[in-house]
């Protein structure tokens, strides 16, 4: 999964960069450009507390043997679960950069070759466009010229927003943006949301949505994932996620399948500190209780039923040594996992009461989730 997000991001970014340097013709007649009609921002950093791009460890049966399972290998899935939705709004900055080097300031619509695929693109800009019932200052499209008589008009970009504040809608589909390299992604999709003027109560929000991601074999990777959906909240240098990514092929001790990795938590951007709290409900779990979600299937609870199930023999006291570092919550540095479910210092007692406020999506939802051009 990592690795099909990472070539994601690198192919949407390449083919912008060649697209802005390799323009055939521009269609529309010159007017005089009007100031930089572009949003200034659409993302919002992640500490590094709580993102984390090292390749997650695995959680699985076969570490049964071993006498602690240690926090960095229960919560190392979430660090980068959180990077990969980070890496996705991070493109779309880059991408706004990319365009903004190359004048692109006004209304216009224009063709170019993309090297990567070699296939003609038609981009165009447009004022007062409608996404989902909402009505922005601005829209910009990037279509494939030989799909856009398919099922899905070739698209390949499209971004809405308002300039002040700013607000928007970011929708890529990378199979459609390099035809010649990342066909293989199919139907994947991605959405990113974002609002400098949150009226959630903070400074600025965004949400990450990614749907249809091509599964691994099960027996080369079970824990890849199918679809996932972040909330990112900005107060000052106080951050609060929460979120869900589906794994339907996601196993542990036992044959059962299909799980979700619901979490929230906070982080002290200039203190370098996070805490998180993390549940495995199954895939197709119908309940936006939080209690149920991250209490019920908390890590610990999860993992006792199935350690049982596999090893109907084994005693309470070595399950609870193996499972020491799973209690809830998960208290993290910028160098990674420091403890479960005791603080080790009141450095974090800031934190600890805002996680109550978080709630995980629905993971009936999360595991059903599609995303749709205008």
């Amino acid at each position: 999964m990592k690795k099909l997000i990472v070539k994601t991001w690198k192919s949407v970014l390449a083919l912008w960069m060649v697209a802005l340097l390799f323009i055939a013709c521009e269609k529309n007649p010159a007017v005089e450009p009007q100031a930089d009609i572009l949003p200034s921002q659409f993302g919002i950093d992640i500490p590094n507390s709580l993102s984390n791009q090292n390749p997650a460890g695995r959680i699985a049966g076969g570490r049964v043997s071993e006498d602690v399972l240690q926090g960095n290998d229960i919560y190392e899935h979430l660090a980068t679960f959180v990077w990969v939705g980070e890496s996705a709004a991070q493109i779309v900055d880059e991408v706004i950069t990319a365009i903004r080097k190359h004048n692109i300031d006004r209304v216009l619509t224009l063709s170019y070759e993309s090297d990567d695929d070699g296939r003609v693109k038609n981009l165009v800009v447009v004022e007062n466009p409608e996404y989902d019932g909402v009505v922005y200052e601005y829209g910009l499209t990037i279509t494939d010229a030989e799909l856009e008589n398919d099922h899905d008009g070739g698209y390949a970009m499209q971004i809405f927003w308002n300039r002040e504040p700013v607000k928007g809608v970011a929708i890529i589909k990378p199979a459609n943006l390099d035809v010649l390299h990342d066909a293989d992604e199919g139907e994947a999709m991605v959405k990113i949301e974002y609002n400098s003027d949150s009226p959630l109560g903070y400074d600025a929000h965004m949400i990450v949505t990614i749907a249809n991601l091509t599964l691994d074999e099960p027996t080369d990777n079970p824990y890849s994932m199918r679809s996932m959906k972040m909330f990112v909240g900005k107060s000052g240098n106080i951050i609060d996620v929460y979120g869900n990514s589906s794994h339907p092929n996601a196993r542990f001790f036992t044959n059962d399948t299909g799980f979700n990795w619901a979490f929230v938590g906070s982080a002290d951007e200039d203190a370098g500190l996070s805490v998180v709290e993390v549940g495995l409900p199954p895939n197709n779990l119908d309940s936006s209780d939080r209690d149920v979600i991250l209490g019920d299937y908390s890590i610990k609870n999860v993992f006792t039923e199935q350690i049982y199930a596999a090893f109907p023999n084994i005693t309470q006291d070595m399950i609870d040594l193996y499972l020491m570092n799973t209690a809830a919550p998960g208290y993290f540095t910028n160098e990674g996992f420091v403890a479960g479910g005791t603080p080790p210092s009141g450095l974090w007692q800031h934190l600890e009461p805002r996680l109550q406020d978080l709630t995980p999506y629905n993971p009936a939802m999360i595991a059903n989730l599609q995303i749709d051009f205008q």
